[in-house]
């Protein structure tokens, strides 16, 4: 990475084309990714509820009948003709078949909310808007419900099934069920605030959204001499998006020290944007991004003003 000889400025709450002003915004490239990601995720998903439809209103409504030749009688309570001594069961092919459509709706819903959150990763929703960062990060987990609950539950109304059909047929579903709802679940969904954090730090930190990673590696670094990325492996050089764009979920956490290594000036409250960071990567909402405080104002690679209070900078 460059040495940076001279101090850049910047107004955030001006300046609409710095990274600074927009915040985190994915890149082209990711935004493509995700949507055809999504739309992946939604035909698997589609194929399992219409899976769950044709088990529902087809599958549970085999029977075959036992004793047919016992004759018709009149009801003499309603008048309508029986076969007498017939006996309705659930065809043992029939059962066969629906332990594999459950299997299949599983594998297909779990499979639909692995991309979905994949998708997620490259371009996520504001947590500020509630409602739809809820839905858009546990989406998968809802959908296992729709395409669990009312199959499992008509199983077990089923009256033509036998009592081991019955049950195995309801364990297999409800253990399957639970499986697809657990793994549709995100437990730690990304945000563009999460996302901003990270690169508003790096850029006040570098003078620059300028970051550092391998392909191997999770996260993403401020400089390229720094022992976790000596590898072997080639060094990529871009911003806090196109990071992401390669799967790099979050600025690392010891930048502190990864700009002592390169020769780089380390604010004197490292520390404190250290723990906010950490805290806003778990998914605080309150979290306050302490500003660097350099012990010379001139290792400042960077200045940026304070928005003036009620100023709309988005």
């Amino acid at each position: 990475m460059a040495e940076r000889n001279e101090k850049a400025v910047a107004s955030p709450a001006t300046d609409a084309d710095d990274p600074a002003a927009t915040g985190w915004k994915p890149t082209p490239e990711s935004k493509k990714k995700a949507t055809m990601l999504r739309w992946i995720a939604a035909v698997l998903w589609f194929v399992a509820i219409a899976a769950e439809a044709v088990a529902i209103f087809w599958l549970l409504r085999q029977r075959e009948f036992v004793g047919e030749d016992g004759g018709l009688v009149r009801n003499p309570d309603t008048g309508l003709l029986e076969e007498q001594n017939v006996t309705a069961q659930f065809p043992q092919w029939a059962f066969i078949a629906l332990i594999v459509a459950l299997v299949v709706i599983a594998a297909l819903s779990i499979t639909g909310s692995f991309l979905w959150k994949k998708a997620n990763r490259l371009d996520p929703a504001k947590k500020s808007d509630t409602t739809r960062f809820f839905v858009q990060n546990q989406l998968g987990a809802i959908i296992a419900v729709v395409a669990f609950l009312p199959l499992i539950f008509l199983i077990f109304l089923n009256k033509d099934m036998d009592k081991g059909q019955k049950t195995t047929a309801g364990i297999i579903g409800v253990v399957l069920a639970i499986a697809a709802v657990a793994l549709g679940i995100d437990y730690n969904p990304p945000s563009v605030e999460q996302y901003t954090a990270d690169q508003s730090t790096v850029i006040q930190l570098l003078g620059q959204d300028e970051v550092v990673w391998v392909d191997g590696g999770a996260v993403y670094h401020v400089c390229d001499e720094v022992p976790d990325i000596q590898t072997g492996s080639e060094k990529r050089t871009g911003t806090t998006a196109e990071a992401v764009e390669a799967g790099k979920i979050r600025l690392t956490l010891k930048f502190a020290s990864e700009l002592n290594t390169c020769g780089l000036a380390v604010p004197e409250n490292a520390d404190e944007i250290e723990e906010a960071l950490r805290a806003i990567q778990g998914g605080a909402t309150d979290t306050l991004l302490p500003a660097p405080v350099w012990a010379d104002p001139a290792d400042a690679p960077i200045e940026i003003e304070d928005a003036e209070a009620g100023s709309d900078t988005e």
